[in-house]
């Protein structure tokens, strides 16, 4: 079993950066693909960015390539989203999935994932 936690969340001006962070309990964290997802209200859940469980590859979303960038320290068992230049459209849920798998490229869609965190709220005023 595998437990995910998000923090990082909060309210940020446009323009302005945040970092999200997924702790992940489990001995076998390093064998996980990570991904995270946001979900505005009203809205399907939709990929943001993963990283393989190596940490060697990393696919974001063409509406925060180049923004946002995503890490994580297997010997912290944590992952990272960066989040930079944000916009009044980032504002959502964000959430952390995890699916054991070291195929690449990772899975983009959210049915492909079995492990998934509660979500840290991220809202940008404008």
């Amino acid at each position: 079993q595998v437990q995910l936690v998000e923090s990082g969340g909060g309210l940020v001006q446009a323009g302005g950066s945040l970092r999200l962070s997924c702790a992940l309990s489990g001995r076998t964290f390093f064998t996980y693909a990570v991904g995270w997802f946001r979900q505005a209200p009203g809205k399907e859940r939709v990929f943001v960015a993963g990283i393989t469980w190596n940490g060697t590859s990393t696919y974001y979303a063409a509406s925060v390539k180049g923004r946002f960038t995503m890490s994580r320290d297997n010997a912290k068992n944590t992952v990272y989203l960066q989040m930079n230049s944000l916009k009044p459209e980032d504002t959502a849920v964000y959430l952390c999935a995890a699916t054991q798998t070291r195929l690449q490229p990772i899975p983009l869609i959210a049915s492909q994932y079995q492990y998934w965190g509660k979500g840290t709220q991220v809202t940008i005023s404008s």
